[in-house]
């Protein structure tokens, strides 16, 4: 049976630190106007925040073990919220240490999640309760999508960073009853050391199942934060839709997430298994660029909502099955080191891939190029996924 009280404030988390990380990119258009640079500069903004992201991730074994996941989880709370406000100050140094700042609260939260429902989640029941609990990722973008731009129509998007610093702020105060019962395992003597960087990455590198799934989520996690990040700016300038609806289509491709993690979840959990599953994501995904690449203003808006839900419910509706498939395959106790090993490639994807779409949007003076590059990334991370389908077939024969 699922235990709703550690899955809820695990989604609640992982909702908040994901509206954080995705406020400013749902802004872009206005605040680069403001700031007059390029709105493709909102790649180099993501690929910050997850430089910040991996070398959390990569601590985040020790830090939960020591502090706790529940403490840890307000620790980055606080770090975005401080890093949301460094943001609404118009000087690009600063917004990019606030980058910084949100980065290190996002990294670790995934981590204390999973140490948590690794250890109140049965077996049978991992890639559903896990895909239910990264919900929260496209929750938080959905709220971003939805609230941040008619926050904007009543305050300017400096008071709308700060704004949601205290919803952040806010959520890390409402977890505090938790504590006392999930925080029960921390040890809190444990030596912090060089080694805890490096590993993680090299249980990862030394477990062939583990270092399958870093290799699809770096490939994956490129097309969902290019998604998340430029889908609103590619609506509002190649296609002229107003930010508003622009944000509502970003909800919509959440709404499509949301609904995939769940179904992807179950489908992985009692039929295709994790692998089958996350090749079957990657086709979804490469169809879906395409189809993005080729909207038109043109088109009905029923067909854009379509597109759009597939393309959510693949590109960001993987991640449950990748991290149960991690959780599962981790040593006894080593959830929280497996996630975060993995997690670094993860983000490195993430590092790389948005900056890469928004230079090749910049050089080919549309974003349709960039996500005609996403094509490319799924269909290669399919072929990879079926090619090691065949290699595993043959080498059990």
């Amino acid at each position: 049976m699922i235990n709703w009280i550690p899955l809820l404030a695990t989604l609640f988390i992982q909702a908040m630190v994901a509206m954080a990380l995705l406020t400013l990119p749902v802004m872009a258009p206005v605040a680069a106007k403001d700031l007059s640079v390029s709105p493709a500069l909102v790649g180099l903004y993501v690929a910050i925040t997850y430089v910040g992201a991996m070398f959390s991730s990569l601590t985040s074994g020790t830090t939960v073990s020591r502090l706790g996941p529940i403490r840890v989880s307000q620790l980055g709370l606080f770090l975005c919220a401080a890093g949301l406000c460094l943001c609404a100050i118009p000087w690009l140094p600063a917004i990019g240490l606030g980058a910084l700042l949100i980065g290190l609260g996002y990294g670790p939260i995934t981590p204390a999640s999973s140490q948590i429902l690794a250890r109140t989640t049965p077996s049978a029941q991992m890639a559903l309760v896990f895909s239910l609990k990264q919900t929260g990722v496209p929750v938080g973008a959905m709220m971003a999508g939805a609230i941040v731009p008619s926050l904007m129509l009543g305050i300017d998007w400096h008071w709308t960073l700060v704004a949601v610093a205290m919803a952040c702020i806010l959520s890390a105060a409402l977890s505090q009853p938790l504590r006392k019962s999930l925080d029960d395992l921390r040890q809190a003597n444990l030596p912090f050391q060089m080694g805890t960087l490096t590993d993680p990455i090299r249980m990862v590198l030394g477990h062939r199942a583990l270092a399958t799934m870093a290799a699809c989520s770096f490939m994956f996690s490129m097309v969902q934060m290019s998604l998340t990040t430029y889908l609103v700016t590619y609506l509002h300038d190649d296609l002229a839709y107003g930010l508003v609806s622009a944000g509502l289509l970003l909800s919509v491709t959440q709404m499509g997430g949301i609904g995939g993690r769940i179904v992807w979840g179950v489908i992985a959990d009692k039929w295709l298994g994790a692998q089958k599953a996350l090749a079957l994501l990657a086709i979804l995904m490469a169809i879906s660029s395409l189809a993005t690449a080729l909207l038109l203003p043109i088109l009905p808006i029923w067909g854009i909502w379509i597109i759009l839900i597939v393309f959510g419910g693949s590109a960001i509706g993987w991640n449950g099955v990748y991290l149960a498939e991690v959780a599962r395959q981790a040593p006894e106790g080593k959830a929280s080191m497996a996630t975060g090993g993995t997690l670094t490639f993860t983000f490195l994807g993430v590092v790389i891939g948005p900056p890469i779409f928004g230079a090749l949007s910049t050089v080919f003076g549309t974003y349709r190029a960039g996500f005609l590059a996403l094509v490319v990334t799924s269909s290669l991370c399919a072929w990879v996924l079926f090619r090691l389908k065949a290699g595993n077939t043959h080498s059990s024969n």
